[in-house]
This record gives C-alpha cells, structure tokens and sequence, in this order.
C-alpha cells in the first residue's frame, strides 16, 4: 500500500495540472509578499514612522473583503473566460501599478503611497478570487491536497522576488528600477492566463441577483448549520492572528536591530522560505496519519511556542546566527500550520460554489492581517519588541482553544461536499 502511494504521489505531482499550480502560486503570492515586505522596507529605509508603516496594513483589506464582488466574477465573464479573463485584466494593472510605485517619494507622499498600495491589493484579491476558483475546478477530488500545498509552497517561492531579490537590488539601484524589476515578475502570471484553457463550468450560470449574493453563502450555513459555521468562521481568523501579527513589522524589526538590507534579503528571507515550504511538504505527509483534525492541535501548538523565538532575538540584539535559527522555527512552525489550516479551509468548501466561499474563508483569514496588524506599531512603540511578542503569542490561545469545536481531537470530520452537484436554489 505504501509503495502504491508513493507511486501515485510522482505520478501526480508529473502532470500538468500540478505544474499550472506551480504558476498560479507564483503569480499569486508576489503581489501580496511586495505590499507586506518590500513595501515596508522601502518606507522605513525613507524613515517614515514605524506608526505610520503598520497602518499601511490596512491597505491589504481588499483580501478580507473580496468575498463581496467574487459573486461577481462568477456571473461575468470576460472575453477570455470567467477564470482566465479576470486573471489576466488583473495582472495587467498589477505590472503597471507596481511599477508607478517607483516615481512617487515615499516619505512626503505617504498617502498616495497608500493608495497605489490598496490599488494594487485590490487587483491582487481579485486575481486571487479567480486564480482560487480555476485551481479548484481543474483538480479532481483526488489531487486537491496536493495541488493546494503545491499552490501554496509556490506561493512562498514568489517572495524570495520582493523580499529578497528586490530588497539586494535597493542597495544598488535607484528604487524606479526595482519596482519595474519586480513587477515584470508578473510575466509569470500573464503566461498562465495566455497558456491554459478555460475549464468547463461546474453547475449552472447563477441567473438571479439571489442566485449570484447570497445562494453561496447561506448554502455553507445551511450544510453546516449556524452554529458550527459561525465557530467556524471565527477559527479561520483567530488560528493565526498570534502568527500574523508576530511578522507584520517583521522588516522593520529586523532592521531596528541593525541589519543591513543585503543580510536580510540573504539570510532572513531565505531562513524564513525555505523552513515554510519544508513545514508545509511535512505537514502535507503527515496528515496523511494524523488527519487534518490532528495536524491543527499539533501544528498549531508548534506555531504558537515559535513565536517566542522572535522574544528572544529581541531581547540579545544583532546576533545573525541566532536570526537565522529563530526566523527557521518560527517559518517551520508557518508552515505546518499553513498546510493543516488550508486543508480545513477546503473540506469547508462545496464544489459549486468553491469560488465564493474560498474567497469568503480565505478572506476572513486575511482579517488578522489587514486590521490586527494596523496597530502593531503603535502597540511595539509602547511595549517594545520583547513584550509584543509575547502578547502575540497570547493571542494564538483563542484559535487553538477553538478547537474544541471545529476539529475534536478524537474525531476526524469527513469531507462533506453535497452541494457539488447541485446548482444554486
């Protein structure tokens, strides 16, 4: 039976629709890495306050409130397809978005600075929506957890452009040039959407205002009933606030204790990829054993005790040996939990309406993100570095206590995928 699996594994991962995973995770991620690590160094390289840099956080809300015109891009369809259409037009404005960022001063004109930001965290959220939905219509049931830990370990690759390529390229070019670089990065994307064919639609175009708004949204409450969603929902933003907040300012962070940029474009960027994806293939093998219920008590935990590490180095200083061995507990820690949340956040999605609700789910665990993280500089102005992340630790306790309820340790939900035939009602 092991060799069986073995063999399927290298079978799967050789076909084409693993390697379309690849690309979609490419293109996916390096808009988002760009907003949440390039960006803030290039405001704190012009001395702009560690204030005003964790508000811009608030720039990536788009990614908690895509969910509201995904709908929308399931109903119309653009001149290459419902997927590949919006794929494309979203790509296209995010190379020339990215690439304006370069002609503006980031410390006289912060605010407009915000809202190229929030332009391109719009396009970004939207290009996610339909990149979400073409991966989940053109995998089988069979290939889904592969093909989403495919997605996502790519999507980290895609961070090694803005967060550390382009931050070794500031030391030496003006910042005009890294942007343009970082944006043809986008290249990626736009092949894929030239490349791949459009697949075929699952269920029936929505016809009503109804049938496209709220039919994807009360069919999960009504498969899983009010009060398991809404424990459901508040799990998918509590797991990893702790997480999340302890990495917002994390540039910042690293160059308040006197790194240089090519040092941690060097070392902290890929202390932290490549530990991240090695959780993530791990966390994807055992599952296997453990079961997705399992692997979010256990990664979980992992992921809550790395924080800590980040205590640590806060509290010895400029120690690069010690910066790459916290950030590779801390990013191994990402990673296991990142493998178990996003399997959860699948078997919570039907087929139908996979676009909407994968939209709506990863939305609510951008949430943390996007508002939490807004008040992590004034919160490390007030407290310091050491006790910040402590309190981010503490924060990781209401998402593992969740738990209890929406993944039991003794029982292992199954799949539940009745609306994966039906059409809107």
């Amino acid at each position: 039976m092991q060799a069986q699996n073995t063999t399927t594994f290298f079978a799967t991962m050789r076909n084409r629709r693993i390697l379309i995973c690849v690309m979609t995770g490419l293109a996916s991620g390096m808009p988002l890495y760009l907003l949440i690590q390039l960006v803030p160094a290039w405001l704190r390289a012009a001395e702009v306050s560690l204030a005003e840099i964790g508000l811009f956080a608030l720039v990536g809300l788009p990614y908690t409130w895509k969910f509201l015109w995904a709908p929308l891009m399931d109903r119309i369809r653009l001149p290459l397809g419902r997927r590949r259409g919006w794929m494309l037009s979203a790509q296209i404005g995010l190379v020339c978005a990215i690439g304006a960022l370069g002609y503006i001063d980031p410390l006289n004109q912060t605010a407009l600075v915000a809202v190229l930001a929030s332009l391109i965290a719009f396009l970004s959220a939207t290009q996610d929506v339909a990149i979400d939905a073409y991966r989940r219509e053109i995998l089988p049931d069979e290939e889904l957890g592969l093909g989403n830990a495919v997605h996502v370990q790519a999507y980290r690759i895609a961070s090694l452009v803005p967060g550390s390529l382009s931050l070794i390229l500031a030391d030496i070019l003006p910042w005009v040039w890294v942007f343009w670089i970082t944006a043809a990065f986008m290249g990626v994307g736009i092949l894929l959407s030239l490349s791949v064919t459009e697949p075929e639609q699952v269920g029936p175009q929505p016809r009503t205002l109804r049938e496209t708004l709220v039919t994807p949204f009360s069919e999960y409450f009504q498969r899983v009933g009010w009060r398991t969603a809404a424990l459901a929902l508040f799990f998918m933003v509590a797991y990893k606030l702790g997480d999340n907040m302890a990495t917002a300012l994390a540039t910042p962070f690293y160059l308040d204790l006197g790194f240089s940029m090519t040092e941690i474009g060097l070392v902290a960027k890929h202390a932290a990829l490549w530990p991240a994806i090695a959780g993530g293939l791990l966390g994807g093998i055992l599952m296997l054993r453990l079961g997705i219920n399992r692997a979010l008590w256990i990664f979980g935990l992992v992921q809550m005790i790395s924080i800590l590490g980040f205590a640590w180095l806060a509290s010895v200083g400029n120690a690069l040996w010690l910066l790459a061995v916290v950030i590779a507990f801390e990013y191994l820690g990402v990673g296991l939990g990142t493998a178990a949340f996003t399997a959860f956040i699948a078997r919570e999605s039907s087929r139908t309406f996979a676009a909407t609700q994968f939209a709506l789910f990863t939305a609510l665990a951008a949430l943390p993100r996007s508002l939490a993280n807004a008040v992590t500089g004034f919160v490390v102005e007030e407290t310091g570095w050491v006790l910040f992340f402590v309190l981010c630790t503490l924060l990781a306790i209401p998402g593992m206590v969740t738990l209890t309820w929406v993944a039991p340790w003794r029982i292992e939900a199954e799949t539940v995928d009745q609306a994966s035939t039906a059409g809107p009602t």
